[in-house]
């Protein structure tokens, strides 16, 4: 059974047991989150598809905690003396662990 979700305008594919890294929310470890905007639902008996979103259908997560993804180097360079830029980035993020996916 699975289920494509949306928060914040981002779509995920996820089933139960998964765990997704959701941009970071002010949320402590151990709260439940439920996701209300399920645009597809699927099972053994067949397919649900929204329009836009389906009914009745909602998906419950854990919070496990917030982390930082893999640094990202940009690096701007052009043939003039002393004329270079490095900068790095990571992005935080709040990973989350689907508990159940519930049908309507």
């Amino acid at each position: 059974m699975y289920a494509v979700i949306r928060d914040r305008g981002r779509e995920f594919k996820v089933g139960e047991g998964d765990v997704i890294q959701l941009d970071r929310n002010r949320l402590e470890k151990g709260e439940t989150i439920e996701f209300d905007e399920v645009l597809l639902c699927s099972d053994k008996d067949g397919v649900q598809v929204g329009q836009p979103l389906v009914s009745g259908a909602k998906v419950t997560a854990e919070v496990l905690g917030e982390a930082k993804g893999k640094k990202i180097v940009v690096l701007k360079f052009r043939k003039r003396k002393d004329s270079r830029t490095k900068r790095g980035h990571r992005q935080t993020y709040t990973a989350v662990r689907i508990t159940s996916i519930q049908k309507p």
